[in-house]
């Protein structure tokens, strides 16, 4: 590793730690990097910044969020916390089992954790509150229960990943399942526990009646079709995950016809914040690009495999190791950057030692979700409190329960394929 890369590594992390903008933090590393080597056309930081959006993959993610924005704006949301309330109406917690399974139904009509996090802090939170919930509780199930939501497919954190290490995206959206699921149960699970032991009282006490079933059910039934048509079009050959977005998009219009809820003024806020969403993401992966390029020129990435080989022979170990370290980044750095960074450096010393490719990303994507509820930058955490007026204090504090959870889930997903590829081979893949 050169004086100037090393330089320009100096630079970017201190601009980081002093909580400069992501992006601005990584073009000034490049641009460092550039400058202190005049023999390299200045030309190829702009090439590199482009050339790393103009992948075909790419476009999966303005697709996905502008179709996950026209299902919040469409009236969706409120007919599917309809119906989950139905579901959970007699489990101990009641909002708080709503709150967690809306999540994963929304996890596959948003794709964005933040999203669904602002939503369900304005909507559920104060519902939860009025009907005896304590706030720090409301906050902290809102932010856990949106972590599900890049882990259910179509979340952005996959097509991301799999852009940049190369991997099949429909696959990562089929294995993400697993997670996902994974997380909701054991998440229902300890909202029953805690709501039992704080008397939170259920929703309802009679069992639901077919009738009433039906009519919650019904309304939701075209919004819950959208994952099984993306993932079954994508494992048919119908459509690419790309093309996928654009299906996505055309449904979430026709379902706003339907429920005549969408207009003009309505659809110029869907692209509005559609192009400033994207455009947030799409500038961190540009300049995350030009930063993959001197990484490669530089070869840290053959460097770095045959250092961690040298010292660590076993892959278990490997992967504790690469959970505490993601562990560490995920609490300082926001998630998407933190992939595209070391998305590059750390997937070839995973094949190294053998370690399939989805599994591990869905373990990157997994602690960088873990990342967005934990101090000092945790997003999720932030966004949720914001909504909901909590003290961060009080949201750590009751939080504790939770970030046991999230690792015992974080352990069973790194080291048992069953919950991953397992995924994969029931759809014969």
């Amino acid at each position: 590793m050169t004086n100037t890369a090393i330089i320009a590594a100096v630079i970017m992390l201190v601009l980081l730690f002093l909580k400069v903008p992501v992006f601005v933090s990584v073009i000034s590393a490049t641009v460092a990097y550039f400058t202190m080597n005049p023999s390299f056309p200045q030309q190829i930081l702009a090439q590199r910044m482009f050339s790393g959006i103009e992948s075909i993959p790419m476009l999966a993610i303005p697709f996905f969020t502008c179709a996950g924005i026209l299902m919040n704006y469409s009236g969706v949301t409120k007919r599917i916390m309809n119906f989950c309330e139905v579901l959970t109406g007699r489990m101990n917690g009641g909002l708080a089992q709503v709150n967690t399974l809306l999540s994963t139904l929304m996890g596959g009509l948003s794709g964005s954790n933040l999203a669904d996090a602002a939503m369900e802090a304005k909507m559920l939170c104060p519902e939860m509150e009025r009907k005896g919930f304590s706030k720090e509780f409301s906050s902290v199930v809102t932010a856990v229960s949106a972590m599900i939501t890049p882990l259910i497919p179509p979340g952005i954190a996959m097509i991301v990943y799999g852009s940049v290490a190369n991997v099949s995206i429909g696959s990562l959206f089929i294995a993400g399942l697993g997670p996902g699921i994974l997380l909701c149960l054991t998440m229902l699970f300890l909202n029953s526990r805690i709501s039992k032991k704080r008397g939170y009282v259920p929703l309802r006490q009679e069992r639901v009646k077919p009738h009433e079933f039906w009519a919650a059910f019904k309304p939701a039934i075209l919004p819950m079709c959208l994952p099984i048509i993306i993932i079954g079009g994508i494992r048919i050959g119908i459509f690419t995950p790309t093309e996928a977005g654009a299906v996505a998009i055309v449904y979430a219009l026709i379902l706003g016809i339907i429920y005549r809820e969408l207009n003009f003024k309505v659809l110029c806020g869907v692209i509005k914040e559609t192009v400033i969403t994207t455009a947030s993401i799409m500038i961190i992966v540009g300049a995350a690009s030009s930063l993959a390029w001197i990484l490669t020129r530089e070869q840290i990435p053959q460097k770095l495999t045959n250092v961690i080989i040298t010292f660590i022979s076993n892959k278990f170990v490997f992967l504790l190791a690469i959970n505490v370290f993601l562990l560490f980044v995920g609490m300082f750095i926001e998630g998407t950057a933190a992939m595209i960074v070391l998305v590059p450096l750390l997937v070839p010393v995973a094949r190294a030692y053998g370690i399939n490719d989805i599994q591990f990303g869905l373990t990157i994507i997994f602690n960088m979700s873990i990342g967005t509820i934990t101090p000092p930058m945790g997003t999720l955490m932030f966004v949720t409190c914001g909504i909901t007026k909590c003290k961060l204090k009080a949201f750590i504090k009751e939080a504790v329960p939770y970030y046991i959870l999230l690792l015992i889930c974080l352990m069973l997903i790194t080291y048992c394929p069953l919950f991953t590829t397992g995924i994969l081979s029931l759809f014969g893949t």
